[in-house]
């Protein structure tokens, strides 16, 4: 049985360019990935088999297809292999703006390609990754990464590994289509030579339908030692970088509110 971490994605800056004539919208952004995720355990099996454990569990019970089961089918019809056993432990939560299924489907692929001896940098798999979503080739990258495109055209930069990261959702999902459908439409420019000095252009639409995200923000804002505080995608998951590990933990501890989740990790 292999075993493989589907780290969190964080998009450490987002604008949003342009919307594109096939529907989907140009974007820049900064992705970064943190040590905490949910993990994906997988082995050969006589038939296939999925099960999904862990404290979310339930928000995915029932269930029939999610993108494990749809990168494990990709994946055997392009590199065979036979069926598989996959359990997914869930610990991130849903519709969170930090990529929980499309690093849970980059988990699947990375997992598979050990197990069959498939180079991690196939351009086969990246295909495939393309194919499921967005956010999937650049949580299969798992590196610092500019992002642009929908995403999925991908440069590797330096990043910041061993940053102290506080992640806080305050307990609300937030649809990302929605998110998109009430962006303003206004370019707001490129993103710049320091990603960390950019924005999120998704974080006015999300508050708008989750205001309860500008108090999360306000509250990391506030915390001392912060250097950046932002929201995550299209949210509702927001995260603070830390200059030490002990005002993280201080910061996790000011912050805590009934029914918000809230980790301290640190970026990979």
């Amino acid at each position: 049985m292999l075993t493989e971490i589907a780290r969190a994605k964080l998009n450490l800056a987002l604008h949003v360019r342009a919307r594109r004539p096939d529907g989907y919208h140009e974007l820049e952004t900064l992705f970064a990935f943190v040590e905490y995720g949910d993990v994906l355990r997988i082995a050969p099996a006589g038939a296939s088999e999925f099960r999904i454990t862990g404290p979310f569990a339930d928000r995915l019970a029932g269930e029939g297809d999610n993108l494990v089961t749809r990168a494990a089918t990709r994946f055997a019809e392009a590199f065979g292999g036979g069926a598989h056993a996959i359990e997914l432990e869930k610990h991130l939560p849903v519709a969170s703006g930090i990529g929980g299924g499309s690093a849970d489907a980059a988990a699947t692929l990375r997992a598979l390609a050990r197990l069959h001896d498939v180079a991690l940098d196939d351009p086969r798999l990246f295909a495939i990754a393309d194919g499921l979503g967005s956010d999937v080739p650049a949580c299969l990258l798992g590196k610092t990464a500019l992002g642009k495109g929908r995403g999925e055209q991908l440069q590797p930069v330096p990043g910041m590994p061993g940053t102290p990261v506080l992640l806080v959702n305050p307990g609300v999902a937030v649809s990302t289509a929605e998110v998109f459908r009430r962006w303003d439409g206004m370019d707001r420019g490129p993103l710049g030579p320091d990603p960390l000095a950019g924005r999120n252009d998704l974080e006015a639409p999300a508050r708008e339908i989750a205001p309860v995200i500008g108090e999360v923000l306000a509250l990391l804002a506030a915390q001392p030692g912060v250097t950046l505080a932002r929201m995550s995608g299209s949210g509702a998951t927001c995260f603070a970088l830390f200059e030490a590990i002990e005002a993280c933990a201080d910061a996790a501890r000011a912050v805590q509110r009934p029914h918000w989740w809230s980790v301290e990790t640190r970026l990979a």
